[in-house]
């Protein structure tokens, strides 16, 4: 029996739990409050896509004369080729049959439908792909084929990583879901419902709170809210997450809480403790009594909204760490998608997401919706604490993988994080989410490469200063370029999110930004991306301001969901006829490939020429040494204390004494000779210079303990020999 029922509805991510659900429970049990959590949509991923289930979905689609077009046909022939392996191929990708790939990869072992049509224009990408990964992406087609299947002869509303979301995109009314709601539940539901209703049993919850993260979410949501209103009309029902977030600040629509009894608004944990107060002692002995934060709610027959409670949000020092148990960790599948190499990276392996700030440190953007709190008020956490629960979750989790889904990570803070990380000696893998800012230096680079870092992703948004300026992005296509090659050059991935048809872009704006991405590819400083479409959202500047910005917005009758606006560009463009040229174009340049065809054979119509320099990028990257010494950076050695020798060097007569200095790294040995003396003081200095030490050496004090013993430390510190070891992992940070 437990106090509180916390549910992620279908569906998310197959590959990991969506991580707000872990946040409420490690908070709740900071308060001493019971809570049991489930990931609905793996749950029912898992019997969906079993055999003894789809041999029903086949027998169903049969019965029902639902199977039409040829590629359901071709399915449908060959179901006891799809049946025989489903149950191994779902075990494989859990990570428990690994010896199963090579029989994955056998060219006939699989059954293969429309999605592998795509295998012949691929086959070159598997030769840079393991066998394990090659048969994570066949087994990933052969599940999309069935995924095809489903949607075609079972529950056209089916999707892996969303469902129904149609019905929750830009619902301006709660019309059509609340028809939808009012049919029979279908297969799929009756699978939800089946899971939901043993849970119920189980933990005999008093309150079940839904994490909606996505239109996706939405649907499945109010379905199982209905069951629990039909079956335990004792039980109090309450919705939060992204959904409500940003979609929900304006409901008005009473007939939403026929399903619910709450919905709540930004940071959860202070609303649900307040909820749970009140469903747990609902006396007016309670101080809590009726005090609700950011709530919805119906009171006399109205909708109401109750923000009553003077108590102030928790700081994210005091939310706890999250808790991961109940879930079914060793459970989720990992599928890999060859196109895009960031988004392999969010479906393949288990990532404990965290995240090391409360908002957005820049908090200027005017695509975003900044003017929201769990935007607007930024709130970092203290490497030291990030670290304390990383190690947590390591101990309760046995997963060292980590991803850090802030809005935009601070370089600062993934600074001290990585020594952090460094100083405790602990192998970890994480990527997060960037800014392509300044602060990103070449070492920094290469310190968050030491601390685990693989991947990060940034908003280049529009390949146009101008563009970038009225973004208020804060950053150039310069220093864009600069960054990225700091990242590359350091190992780690870099991830681009692109944009196109921002208010008053101009058709020759899209073509130059397409030719600043080419050219990104082209010198290997970017390794993936993604097109998308600008959108108009009610709580962005543009979306305050419109007219500041060259659009007209159409709006609607607000009752339910209010986030997307549709809008009039005064340019009058048709932004979306470039959507298919420059995806596909993207498409080949991330897999290296097409840098030479001229940017006019991705599209079907009639583009402008680029005034893009073809070699803008190139010249961009030719940037000079920064001799400005900062005297509060930090100096840290990543490398090993050397092996040294004495040596004496003679030229015309003259004779001095050397300190030669054998490094070992991880992958080879390099050598460097300094004056006796000044090698000697470096070598009592290196130790000090370690990441483990508890504090870090600055420069000043650098300095300063140099010139106790010589003189001008600048001509040391920029001497050929000290270069060399600032490329081999002697960082200024």
């Amino acid at each position: 029996m437990k106090d509180l029922l916390i549910i992620t509805p279908p569906f998310t991510q197959l590959n990991t739990p969506y991580p707000a659900t872990a946040y409420l429970k490690g908070f709740l049990n900071t308060k001493g409050i019971s809570a049991f959590q489930m990931d609905l949509g793996i749950e029912v991923i898992l019997k969906l896509f079993s055999k003894k289930t789809f041999q029903e979905l086949f027998t169903i689609a049969f019965e029902n004369d639902r199977i039409i077009s040829e590629n359901g046909q071709r399915i449908y022939a060959l179901k006891e080729a799809y049946l025989q392996p489903l149950d191994e191929v779902i075990l494989f990708l859990q990570g428990k049959n690994e010896t199963f790939a090579r029989q994955i990869c056998m060219p006939s072992f699989l059954p293969r439908a429309s999605r592998f049509d795509q295998i012949d224009d691929l086959e070159w990408a598997f030769g840079a792909m393991g066998m394990q990964d090659k048969a994570k992406h066949l087994a990933t087609l052969y599940l999309e084929d069935l995924s095809d299947f489903i949607i075609e002869c079972i529950d056209d509303n089916f999707g892996f990583s969303r469902y129904a979301e149609r019905l929750g995109q830009s619902a301006n009314s709660f019309d059509e879901l609340y028809k939808q709601l009012q049919q029979e539940p279908t297969y799929i539901d009756t699978i939800s419902l089946q899971i939901l209703e043993a849970q119920l049993v189980e933990t005999q919850p008093k309150l079940v709170c839904f994490s909606v993260p996505f239109p996706g979410n939405l649907y499945s949501a109010f379905r199982c809210a209905k069951h629990i209103k039909k079956q335990y009309p004792s039980i109090k029902i309450a919705m939060g997450g992204g959904f409500p977030n940003t979609e929900l600040r304006s409901i008005s629509d009473s007939r939403v809480f026929e399903f619910f009894d709450y919905i709540t608004l930004d940071d959860g944990e202070l609303p649900i403790e307040l909820l749970a107060s009140n469903v747990l002692n609902p006396s007016s002995a309670n101080p809590d009594y009726s005090l609700l934060k950011r709530t919805f709610l119906i009171q006399d027959g109205e909708v109401a909204y109750n923000n009553r409670s003077g108590r102030n949000d928790y700081k994210q020092v005091d939310v706890g760490t999250p808790d991961y148990s109940d879930l079914l960790l060793k459970e989720y599948i990992s599928v890999i998608e060859i196109a895009n190499p960031m988004h392999s990276l969010w479906s393949d392996g288990r990532w404990l997401k965290l995240t090391m700030a409360h908002g957005c440190y820049w908090g200027k953007c005017t695509f975003c919706d900044i003017s929201l709190d769990y935007i607007r008020l930024y709130e970092p956490v203290a490497a030291i604490i990030l670290v304390d629960r990383m190690e947590l979750l390591i101990q309760q989790t046995g997963e060292t993988g980590f991803h850090f889904v802030d809005e935009a990570a601070p370089p600062a803070l993934m600074k001290a994080l990585s020594l952090e990380i460094l100083k405790r000696k602990l192998t970890v893998t994480w990527w997060t989410n960037i800014r392509f800012e300044k602060n990103f230096t070449k070492d920094l680079c290469l310190l968050l490469k030491e601390s685990g870092c693989i991947a990060v992703s940034g908003g280049l948004e529009v390949a146009s200063d101008r563009l970038l300026k009225l973004i208020d992005k804060g950053v150039t296509i310069t220093q864009v370029a600069q960054i990225t090659r700091n990242f590359t050059n350091a190992g780690i991935m870099v991830h681009s999110y692109l944009m196109y048809g921002y208010p008053t872009q101009t058709i020759q704006e899209t073509i130059d930004s397409l030719e600043m991405t080419r050219q990104l590819f082209e010198m290997g400083v970017m390794q993936s991306g993604f097109w998308h479409q600008f959108a108009l959202t009610a709580h962005s500047p543009i979306g305050l301001n419109p007219s500041e910005y060259g659009i007209t917005p159409t709006y609607q009758n607000i009752s339910f969901a209010n986030n997307d606006i549709d809008f009039v560009d005064s340019t009058g463009i048709d932004h979306s006829k470039f959507s298919f040229g420059l995806r596909k174009s993207l498409f080949n340049y991330m897999h290296g490939i097409g840098f030479e065809l001229p940017l006019k054979d991705w599209f079907e119509f009639k583009i402008p020429k680029t005034q893009i320099k073809p070699d803008f990028i190139s010249q961009c990257l030719l940037t000079e040494p920064d001799f400005n010494i900062k005297p509060s950076a930090k100096i840290i050695w990543l490398g090993t204390i050397p092996i040294t020798t004495e040596i004496t060097k003679t030229k015309r007569g003259n004779s001095w004494k050397l300190l030669q200095c054998t490094f070992h790294d991880k992958t080879e040995t390099f050598t460097v000779s300094l004056d006796k003396n000044e090698g000697e003081w470096l070598l009592k200095m290196i130790p000090q210079l370690s990441p483990f030490q508890t504090k870090s050496l600055s420069l000043s004090a650098l300095k300063t303990d140099f010139e106790s013993q010589f003189e001008n430390f600048e001509l040391f510190w920029f001497s050929k020999p000290m270069q060399q070891l600032k490329e081999k992992g002697l960082l200024v940070l």
